[in-house]
């Protein structure tokens, strides 16, 4: 359904929304970040995470910011370095918290690696399966991911 047909309706059925004026707004209510940055970078965690190489949560930030910089088209190429942006990494642990207070992923106490779970694994795959723009550019970004390792395994920089 459309919004033109939602707000068309709303109207037949003569819908309203009844708030009281004097109703505080909430301190907690979503913004553009909660709607969109942190669900992409939550999808871009999880397409990191349920492989058998498990990145290091130190590492996790620079990881989703050069995945991203690979796989969407603007920043290819761009000057602006988002592997580095210090704005993305805060935003990627928004997400990393999100993942784990909701069961998707775990960290390695010791070892600081970080795994999906079944439970993040299933949700992954389960956006993933067809070729939604969603499922093309989780798949772009888990290839991304492979080629950051093999060509850090090239330098010598794998552990």
């Amino acid at each position: 359904m459309s919004s033109a047909d939602f707000f068309s309706e709303a109207r037949r059925l003569n819908v309203q929304l009844k708030l009281a004026a004097d109703t505080p707004l909430s301190t907690r209510s979503l913004d553009n970040e909660a709607l969109f940055q942190l669900p992409l970078l939550a999808m871009a965690i999880l397409a990191i995470t349920k492989g058998s190489s498990k990145p290091q949560l130190p590492k996790i930030g620079q990881l989703v910011g050069e995945c991203l910089e690979r796989t969407v088209a603007g920043f290819k190429g761009s000057s602006q370095d988002i592997g580095w942006s210090a704005n993305l990494r805060i935003r990627t642990i928004k997400a990393l918290t999100f993942l784990e207070l909701t069961g998707q992923v775990v960290i390695e106490e010791h070892t600081r690696r970080i795994s999906a779970t079944d439970l993040g694994k299933k949700i992954y795959e389960e956006a993933v399966c067809g070729d939604s723009p969603l499922a093309v550019s989780m798949k772009t970004i888990e290839l991304s991911y492979q080629y950051i390792r093999d060509e850090a395994r090239a330098r010598g920089e794998v552990n």
